[in-house]
């Protein structure tokens, strides 16, 4: 059967969201349907009858204003018009996000009019009677949220089209003959919408790179860079500028900082880094007490405010860490070698000093340049093997050095009193109300061509609490300090929880017998680490986790200081990872101005640089996901043939998606492939309910499953419904 071709012209079936938007624009003027059809340049007699309808289906259903026989005006204003954002489902519905309005409104497929996923729309809004959900109409498309997609094109004969993977992206793009380049049927493509003209089905758009083949491994994860608008390269004039960057350490420069070369440093980074932006050093204290530094990378020396490198470092605004690659934000040159705190080797950082206590109190504070010798460098197996066994000698099976060695006894005595005040500093935030988040990580293990041989799981142990707890406290420190001289700052923010997802969650929750306390703020923090606790190892632990992450607000960077919720601090900034995120260079160069005595900076402008970085991140970790639903999906390709147990994440009325218990690997078993009954969905149980048998599917039951599909472009897996775990 031959394929049929689509063309990009139809007729429209109603002219209501363009008629809105002609009277919106104009609100005080009424037109009729004759001037109606002039501004939308249609002469023909069945579009007028069109016109016609529609504006008497409008009037009836109040959206416009019969003014007079025959003239319509809209409505006011104030009243029904408003301004926010889309958000899409994957079934060509979308809901209208406006803080001017408690819960979402409903936007039918018929009432998009053009508006994609993200964009910042004005829409009419209709049907607010109580009791009733609301409903509305895009009117127009006030910004595009991107132009730029990912999709495998469909070439015809004098035209293609490119369909996305996306199920929020409703539409294929059309793109004309002579804007097709190089792309060949079947590629992956990046392309570029142009114009959305009247009267067309699809997005008119132009091939901007040709990625390579669906299913190939680097044309996926170009992709996933590709679709969120993140970078896989630096441009030449980048890579060029920073390496004319001198790099060496001169005794000018050293002269100027506090010399700390001769304090025992040393970094605890994990097994593969490449870059080692943070270092502790530490010394006793005749009084007592210890010197504790924290050494970052000072990369704010080298990257100079107005320079092509620093103005790609700001827009890229964070390492993306992909599965199988780390996508730099500053060029090899400075993240791997001039700023990496490598052993061996004398390094500018900027530092936060401090004298602890025995009780980790904090004594003194000291913020400066400074310059370090690292003595060591640590995988984190290898601390923690010390603080497990009190033993110098690190044996083979742990090293990173290929070969059993021995360490000094200064820094096995830095480290076993290292982690003896972290634990301390741990369980004062603990006690403050801090939340506990130590969800487990899915890694693979890669052959030397990115194919995955292996899954294990990333689990914080001592070693990582150890560095996260000092990395907090500078972090902690230094917001603290700017904070009270109430000077424009970034901040690192966390808002209290959404109520909403925290009830929803309970919902869920109560299923496995866990509940958590509502009472107030800081019962919620106390219940969540109590339920943490509870869940830990259990079949549910994954999931409960998730949940848990998923009602907590998103961390942002702000120069509105609320706090951090989740730490439990009333000040909060990043400053130790500058090799990796922009905010911690702007934190280093604001507290280096502040402590020359600069006056404050200018908000506003701060403000505008926070909200790009905290959207970068956003991108960044879609990104990262991505790669790793990938990757899970290219790993289960070579296990179609096995069967594996897995515990049910989620129900929904189209089937239940199955997290599989040895590799964190989820997938969806569709209803109709459930065999033994006829199941139905019910929304009270979150369960699918037989009709014959009152067999019910839960979250949280185990079953067995094998793979039915596994789609390396949708980065989907589909599982078999085997049978119940016994």
């Amino acid at each position: 059967m031959s394929k049929k071709i689509r063309k990009p012209i139809k007729n429209e079936k109603d002219f209501s969201g363009k008629i809105l938007k002609i009277l919106s624009k104009s609100p005080n003027k009424a037109f009729n349907y004759k001037q109606i059809a002039a501004k939308l340049e249609l002469d023909d007699t069945k579009s007028r009858n069109q016109i016609i309808k529609d504006l008497k289906i409008m009037a009836g259903s109040k959206k416009i204003i019969e003014s007079e026989p025959g003239k319509y005006l809209v409505k006011a204003e104030s009243q029904d018009y408003y301004e926010g954002t889309i958000d899409m489902t994957s079934r060509k519905t979308a809901y209208f996000i406006c803080e001017d309005f408690a819960e979402d409104v409903f936007i039918p497929t018929n009432n998009l009019n053009r508006a994609l996923d993200k964009d910042k729309v004005k829409v009419y809004v209709y049907n607010r009677r109580k009791g009733k959900r609301p409903e509305g109409e895009v009117i127009e498309v006030v910004e595009r949220n991107k132009t730029e997609f990912v999709g495998v094109i469909d070439m015809q004969p004098n035209f293609a089209f490119v369909s996305t993977a996306n199920p929020k992206m409703y539409t294929d793009i059309f793109i004309p003959k002579d804007k097709i380049g190089e792309a060949e049927n079947g590629d992956v493509v990046l392309v570029t919408i142009e114009d959305w003209p009247k009267r067309a089905d699809s997005p008119f758009g132009s091939v901007i790179k040709v990625l390579g083949k669906p299913g190939e491994h680097n044309t996926e994860i170009h992709a996933i860079l590709a679709e969120y608008g993140l970078p896989s390269d630096f441009p030449v004039e980048v890579e060029v500028y920073a390496q004319k960057i001198d790099t060496s350490i001169q005794e000018a420069e050293i002269a100027k900082r506090r010399d700390m070369r001769d304090t025992l440093t040393y970094t605890i980074d994990p097994k593969d880094a490449k870059d080692f932006d943070d270092a502790l050093s530490f010394k006793k204290l005749e009084n007592g007490n210890y010197e504790i530094g924290v050494h970052i990378a000072d990369v704010s020396y080298y990257l100079e405010e107005g320079t092509i490198l620093d103005d790609e470092a700001y827009q890229r605004a964070t390492s993306v860490y992909l599965v199988d690659r780390v996508v730099p934000m500053l060029p090899e040159v400075l993240s791997n070698f001039a700023c990496s705190l490598r052993p061996h080797e004398e390094k500018y950082t900027f530092s936060a000093v401090f004298e602890v206590s025995p009780t980790a109190q904090v004594i003194n504070q000291w913020f400066g340049r400074t310059v370090i010798y690292s003595d060591q460098r640590f995988a984190y197996e290898e601390a923690q093997y010390i603080i497990e066994n009190k033993d110098k000698t690190i044996p083979i099976d742990i090293s990173i050095t290929g070969e059993s060695y021995v360490v000094p006894d200064e820094i096995v005595e830095a480290t076993l009193k290292l982690d003896e005040l972290a634990k301390i500093l741990r369980k004062k935030r603990m006690q403050n109300g801090a939340i506990s988040f130590d969800k487990v990580e899915v890694k693979f293990n890669l052959d030397a061509e990115g194919e995955p041989e292996g899954v294990y799981f990333k689990v914080s142990k001592d070693a990582n609490h150890l560095i996260e707890e000092f990395m907090l406290l500078a972090n902690r420190k230094v917001a603290e300090y700017i904070g009270k001289q109430k000077k424009t700052f970034i901040y690192r923010i966390h808002d209290e929880p959404n109520e909403d997802k925290l009830i929803a969650m309970q919902q869920v929750i109560a299923k496995f017998g866990y509940k958590i306390d509502f009472r107030n703020k800081g019962d919620i923090s106390k219940s969540l680490n109590a339920l943490m606790e509870e869940v830990n190892g259990k079949k549910e632990q994954n999931l409960i986790d998730t949940l848990a992450i998923r009602s907590m607000s998103k961390a942002k960077y702000s120069t509105d200081n609320i706090g951090h919720y989740g730490l439990a601090f009333d000040y909060y900034s990043h400053f130790t990872s500058p090799i990796r995120r922009y905010p911690d260079v702007m934190v280093h160069r604001l507290l280096q101005y502040y402590l020359d005595g600069g006056a404050s900076v200018d908000e506003e402008t701060y403000e505008t640089k926070s909200l790009h970085c905290s959207n970068m991140e956003s991108l960044a970790t879609n990104a990262e996901r991505d790669s790793i639903k990938y990757m899970q999906v290219k790993y289960m390709q070579d296990h179609q043939d096995e069967e594996f147990l897995g515990v049910i994440s989620g129900v929904t009325e189209w089937g239940i998606y199955v997290e599989i218990v040895s590799n964190k690997c989820e997938g969806m078993v569709r209803i109709r492939e459930i065999k033994d009954d006829y199941y139905t969905f019910d929304e009270k149980q979150y369960a699918l309910v037989g009709a014959t048998s009152d067999s019910i599917l839960q979250l949280g039951d185990e079953i067995y499953v094998k793979v039915k599909n596994a789609d390396l472009v949708k980065k989907q897996l589909d599982f078999h419904f085997l049978r119940r775990a016994e």
